[in-house]
């Protein structure tokens, strides 16, 4: 009797769990909970068809009637289906064959072994729910902010929380190299991918994405949730720079000086988001050669030579120019090529000829390796011009290359201009050499 009691109580406890899950409807409880007594019962008695399943959701029980026809006591062949006359009449003593008998069966009958199993389909339908519901939630959010709060923090990725309890990861490829988060934090990011491999949803965030800084620019700035300033292109190296370009379909509005404010006041809001990342707002437009002047910015281009064809473009400044444009690292021309979807080579201009002829590093790769080559390359200098107008201590450090490599390359390079100098001034065979300054015992 006392066993009885305990598995009627472990009964009672697998619906108080199942009914602490806020995240599913009662319509929805109620047929999980009739499909699981279901599958019970057809182990059980190796079919449900002829049984009634009532769940009292509100109760915390569930009523279960087993129908069967009478026959004569010895013309029983599925007991299951078929209850004997003699049987029949025990319950009530009018029954006759072919009369259906409804009997009610008490599930903690069944025993402990019944519960348990009870329980674990149980478990796994509402772990299905759960995935469905979490994978519904947001399949159709990527792209959307979302603010979480940290549950834990690993190496690889961290572990957020919506308000629904539901698990958000940020991995540390999408965060921002001065993120650094404690248990508790409220973290602001974007919603990147939901992936549902194997029917287990995984909602991916991202701080690094242009969508990131999107989002918090529509947050801050009315006119562009409004639709009256339009983000057209947007380059980030998170963390450090970002630019942007805009355009207003209100002539009257200015939209960069509407999106960075009076001193920076609207933008501030963005810049403080993402641990003080430059961001460089300026004026879009369809004519490339002027679009990617403004990329440039705070450099003064003298000239630009597009090849349309190749996405290319050659830029020509002054030689006090050459490193604004290029910048810290290389990373204002990279910017401007990632803002523009142009590549973008520098030349510097001299004084007393049109321009100077640059030369790609690739072309050296017979005398300079072609892995030093790349590493210089990653930090925006694609021509030998850009690597001599560049501090040695530039490519030292942001390239990560020895010392002593850098000063090979540079004496490379060097001597390439050297020699086309030496051939420029050299006199032709047509002309004739102008006459020697005479010597001190000499006559004039």
């Amino acid at each position: 009797m006392a066993k009885k009691k305990q598995e009627t109580v472990s009964l009672i406890d697998t619906f108080a769990e199942f009914k602490q899950n806020k995240n599913i409807d009662i319509t929805t409880m109620v047929g999980v909970l009739e499909e699981s007594f279901r599958s019970v019962i057809a182990k059980i008695f190796g079919s449900d068809e002829n049984f009634d399943v009532i769940v009292n959701p509100d109760k915390g029980d569930c009523e279960i009637y087993r129908n069967r026809v009478v026959v004569n006591d010895d013309e029983v062949e599925d007991p299951n289906k078929q209850i004997s006359l003699s049987e029949a009449q025990k319950i009530d003593a009018t029954y006759e064959v072919g009369e259906d008998v409804s009997e009610e069966i008490h599930f903690a009958d069944f025993g402990r072994r019944a519960i348990l199993t009870l329980r674990q389909t149980l478990a796994s339908k509402i772990l299905e729910l759960e995935h469905d519901a979490l994978y519904n939630k947001y399949k159709d959010r990527v792209g959307e902010l979302i603010t979480a709060e940290v549950y834990q923090t690993w190496k690889s990725e961290t572990l957020l929380m919506d308000e629904e309890k539901n698990e958000l990861y940020l991995p540390k490829s999408q965060q921002i190299p001065r993120d650094f988060f404690h248990k508790g934090d409220n973290v602001t990011a974007v919603i990147d991918r939901v992936d549902n491999a194997n029917g287990n949803p995984k909602i991916y965030l991202s701080r690094t994405s242009p969508v990131f800084l999107q989002r918090l620019l529509e947050n801050e700035i009315p006119e562009i949730a409004d639709g009256i300033i339009r983000l057209c292109r947007i380059a980030r190296i998170p963390g450090e720079r970002a630019k942007i370009a805009v355009e207003s379909y209100d002539d009257r509005i200015d939209p960069v000086g509407a999106c960075v404010g009076v001193k920076g006041s609207r933008i501030h809001g963005v810049v403080r988001e993402l641990h003080n990342e430059n961001i460089d707002v300026i004026n879009f437009t369809n004519n490339i050669s002027l679009f990617i002047q403004r990329a440039l910015n705070p450099a003064q281009v003298s000239k630009v030579v597009l090849h349309e064809e190749e996405k290319k473009a050659e830029v020509y400044l002054r030689p006090e120019e050459v490193s604004l444009a290029i910048g810290k690292g290389g990373m204002n021309i990279k910017l401007a090529s990632m803002l523009t979807e142009y590549t973008i080579d520098v030349f510097r201009e001299v004084e007393g000829e049109e321009m100077t002829e640059d030369i790609y590093l690739d072309e050296f790769s017979d005398e300079i390796d072609q892995w030093v080559i790349d590493a210089i390359k990653g930090i925006g200098l694609e021509t030998a011009k850009d690597v001599l107008n560049a501090p040695r201590e530039m490519l030292i450090e942001k390239a990560d290359l020895e010392e002593s490599t850098v000063d090979d390359v540079l004496r490379i390079l060097r001597a390439e201009f050297e020699d086309d100098d030496k051939a420029a001034a050299a006199p032709s065979a047509d002309e004739p050499n102008e006459p020697a300054a005479p010597s001190a015992g000499e006559e004039s």
